[in-house]
């Protein structure tokens, strides 16, 4: 059993700073995993979900077009 901490949408923090060091951490543990180990494979998605997220956050700064 995996001890990684997993992260879905609803559990992430709403600041980008708190984002960048849970994305920072997953790429660790993506990188330091075996090539096609499910290790790997989670942190990739966790990696995708912070990723999303983020884009969130910086949508939601940009002002609206007029």
């Amino acid at each position: 059993m995996n001890a990684t901490p997993k992260h879905d949408a609803s559990q992430l923090p709403d600041s980008r700073d708190a984002l960048l060091v849970l994305h920072q951490a997953a790429r660790r543990r993506r990188d330091a995993a075996p090539l096609l180990s499910e290790e790997r494979a989670e942190a990739t998605e966790e990696i995708a979900r912070i990723e999303v997220h983020i884009a969130r956050i910086e949508r939601a700064m940009d002002p609206p077009l007029v």
